[in-house]
């Protein structure tokens, strides 16, 4: 089945073709900045219908968009803006459980599903010399709250509870449930 992924993540892309979907990429363009007073599951809701709302389709495409953060204490902490920036992360994440948040929508002609899945993570004891060597990798530096489980950063996880796609970008549960109703809408 074709699939519109109102995405440019090579992670969600990677979980929906694993899935067997043939995809058609459309990066969105839209602010991504947090609103004042925005609660963490209503920022990523908000921001995945805004992705999903690909202008031009013809009805019978069924979209998919996401977003995903990361939450200590209720603060969002998204993708550092540099090297010092995810070494604070890091540093803030060690030795703690944080949320993963996914929202995801899935829309197709009239029918529109927007979701959160949210998983815990406990991140082990890290030194400032892990910190730094993880840092050095690069990898931290493009994924929200400077770390990515399906790489070299899952070396920094003690626990995960939930949903472990969800931590890397997409629910793929939940969202192959919504897939299977916006085919039959």
């Amino acid at each position: 089945m074709h699939i519109v992924l109102a995405s440019s993540s090579p992670r969600r892309n990677l979980l929906l073709t694993s899935a067997g979907f043939t995809l058609k990429v459309i990066a969105p363009h839209i602010d991504e900045t947090v609103r004042d007073g925005e609660a963490p599951e209503d920022y990523v809701k908000r921001l995945a219908k805004e992705k999903s709302d690909v202008k031009g389709l013809d009805g019978s495409k069924v979209v998919v968009a996401a977003d995903t953060t990361v939450v200590l204490d209720s603060e969002i902490l998204g993708k550092p803006a540099n090297e010092e920036e995810a070494r604070a992360m890091l540093g803030s994440l060690s030795g703690r459980q944080h949320e993963v948040l996914t929202g995801f929508a899935v829309r197709r002609a009239h029918f529109l599903h927007v979701e959160v899945v949210k998983t815990k993570v406990v991140f082990r004891h890290l030194t400032a010399q892990e910190i730094e060597s993880y840092v050095n990798t690069k990898e931290p530096l493009d994924k929200a709250g400077a770390y990515g489980i399906q790489g070299i950063g899952s070396s920094l996880i003690d626990q995960i509870h939930g949903s472990f796609t969800n931590v890397i970008g997409l629910p793929l549960k939940e969202v192959l449930e919504a897939i299977h109703y916006a085919q039959k809408a």
